[in-house]
């Protein structure tokens, strides 16, 4: 029930004291998720998951990123400041 109480949490993004009842008391509820969370129990968790669908072939694990949906903060495009200087390199040149 703890962990059902958990997810209803983020699920609806209520406040734990908000948390219904019946998953438990919300002080609880928010102190395991902070240990799981410390401990990296979410993680096991996730990778644990993550192994059987794969072992089942339920997972394609291919990914693509198109940069047209991916956005940019909106200084990222700009030069940096004070110039376009570029440090001196170590590497000698080439005559």
């Amino acid at each position: 029930m703890v962990l059902n109480g958990i997810v209803w949490k983020f699920r609806t993004g209520v406040a734990w004291r908000d948390v219904p009842e019946r998953y438990g008391p919300w002080a609880t509820l928010h102190t395991r998720f902070r240990r799981w969370a410390l401990d990296r129990t979410f993680e096991r968790m996730l990778q644990a998951a993550q192994a059987r669908a794969d072992a089942a072939g339920d997972i394609d694990w291919l990914v693509s990123v198109d940069s047209t949906i991916v956005r940019a903060h909106q200084h990222a495009a700009g030069a940096r400041k004070g110039g376009s200087a570029v440090p001196p390199s170590d590497v000698p040149e080439v005559a």
